[in-house]
């Protein structure tokens, strides 16, 4: 059901964002850049749970708010890193994995870009690019016949613009209301502190 025009409440305790929906479905024309200086791209090939809920914490929880991946038990984190569909790739700094590039192959035909990022020290670097690169090259390398992606009003300002620059073109915008992680004690309460906490 599509909202009508106008404002709506959210509850207190809530937060909405605005979804957009991306897709690619050929791939992409890309500008080959090198691996920056002092980095190493590797496959995760047998993610450690806590590893990984670090990562994505550093990656999308301190700055922006990133949460579904925390609020899933163990054993249903563990049953979708190690699903043969799903690869995992980082870029990896002083023995520091500092990115986070997860493919989600689960759908016959297509491949999710599920998530997607750098921690603040690879910004500006040249390895976002680098990355997409990868994902771009990784997911077309398999029989689909589509790339998709999403991103929120609660990810980097960013993100939307990088996307569409790296071939994917918005279809579809959603509104979501959930539970503000930082109010449930999923993510810390100075989380995202440019999101108001209501």
């Amino acid at each position: 059901m599509a909202l009508p025009n106008g404002l709506h409440d959210i509850a207190p305790g809530k937060m909405a964002v605005v979804v957009t929906y991306l897709e690619m479905t050929a791939p992409a024309a890309m500008r080959p850049v090198p691996l920056p200086e002092g980095l190493t791209f590797r496959q995760i090939e047998t993610p450690d749970l806590a590893s990984y809920r670090d990562l994505f914490r550093r990656v999308g929880s301190n700055d922006w708010l990133w949460y579904s991946r925390l609020t899933l038990s163990d054993d249903a984190l563990s049953a979708t890193l190690n699903d043969p569909q799903v690869a995992l790739y980082t870029l990896t700094r002083d023995g520091v994995d500092e990115a986070l590039l997860e493919l989600d192959h689960r759908i016959e035909g297509a491949c999710e870009l599920a998530y997607f990022g750098l921690t603040a020290k690879l910004i500006g670097t040249g390895a976002g690019r680098y990355l997409m690169n990868e994902a771009i090259t990784r997911a077309w390398a398999k029989p689909i016949t589509r790339f998709h992606v999403h991103t929120c009003t609660a990810d980097s300002p960013q993100a939307l613009a990088f996307y569409q620059r790296s071939g994917f073109v918005p279809y579809k915008r959603q509104v979501e209301v959930d539970d503000d992680p930082r109010q449930i004690g999923v993510l810390e309460a100075e989380s995202a502190g440019w999101f108001p906490v209501l």
